[in-house]
C-alpha cells in the first residue's frame, strides 16, 4: 500500500526527465508530503497524451460511479487482481505514469503498531521516477469533470518487506526503460513481483543527525 508520496523537483527538471511539457493550465507546486486521503492533484502522464504532463486527482472514480465516495477505496490497485475488481477491470489499458521523487512508509516496531518508524523511500540520488498507474475521467451529475488515477501495487521486495512489515506491499516503481512499455499497454503481469527497481530507505528521525540507511 502507498498513501504518502513526495514530489519536490521543479517543473523544468520534471519536463526534462520525462521529455514532456507541463500542461499550460497545470501549476506544479513542490510538495514534501502528498497525502492520498486528501485526494490531491499530482502530475501524471497518460497513454492518451504522453507528450503532456497533467494534474489528476489521486483516487480513481469509475465512470459509472454515483458520486466521489468510492475513491477512498481506489487509491491503490493490487496488480494481482486488476482484472477481478469492478473498479479497475475496465481501465487496465488506461495507463499512466505517476510522477514522484519519493514515498513514505511506516515500519511497525511492535505488534500493536503503537511504535512506528517512518521511512522515506527513494531511488539512488533521489532521482525522479514514475509509479505505474491507471486513470479515467468521471463526470458528476452537475457536469463537472474529474480526472482521476489509482496507483498500482505489488508484493513487497526484500527491502520493503522489512519496512512495510504488516501488509508486505509496495507500489510498482517503473524502471526508466520500461515506462513506455507500461504506457503502451504491455501485459501488466510482467510488472508483478519480482519486478523491482533499486531503492534507498532513509529513516525519518526527530534527530536530524541520525542517518542510518538500509
Amino acid at each position: 500500500m502507498c498513501y504518502q508520496t513526495r514530489i519536490i523537483k521543479k517543473k523544468d527538471a520534471i519536463e526534462k526527465r520525462f521529455n514532456a511539457i507541463v500542461d499550460k493550465v497545470a501549476d506544479i507546486t513542490p510538495m514534501e508530503t502528498v497525502k492520498a486521503f486528501d485526494y490531491p492533484k499530482t502530475p501524471i502522464i497518460t497513454d492518451e497524451k504522453p507528450e503532456i504532463i497533467q494534474l489528476y486527482n489521486w483516487g480513481l472514480v469509475p465512470e459509472n460511479s454515483f458520486n466521489l465516495d468510492i475513491r477512498q477505496y481506489t487509491l491503490n490497485a493490487r496488480i494481482e487482481t486488476l482484472n477481478e475488481k469492478q473498479s479497475f477491470k475496465n481501465y487496465i489499458q488506461n495507463r499512466c505514469l505517476i510522477i514522484a521523487d519519493g514515498f513514505y512508509e511506516w515500519q511497525w516496531r511492535n505488534k500493536s503498531g503503537s511504535q512506528k518508524q517512518k521511512y522515506l523511500i527513494t531511488l539512488p540520488d533521489e532521482e525522479l521516477f514514475a509509479f505505474a498507474g491507471l486513470h479515467t475521467t468521471w463526470t458528476s451529475n452537475a457536469g463537472e469533470l474529474f480526472q482521476t488515477y489509482t496507483m498500482v501495487t505489488t508484493q513487497a521486495n526484500e527491502l520493503m518487506s522489512e519496512i512495510h512489515n504488516t501488509k508486505h506491499r509496495m507500489p510498482v516503481i517503473l524502471k526508466k526503460e520500461d515506462e513506455q512499455l507500461w504506457l503502451n499497454g504491455s501485459d501488466y503481469h510482467q510488472f508483478e513481483f519480482p519486478y523491482e527497481t533499486d531503492l534507498v530507505a532513509t529513516p525519518i528521525h526527530k534527530n536530524p543527525n541520525q542517518t542510518t540507511l538500509f
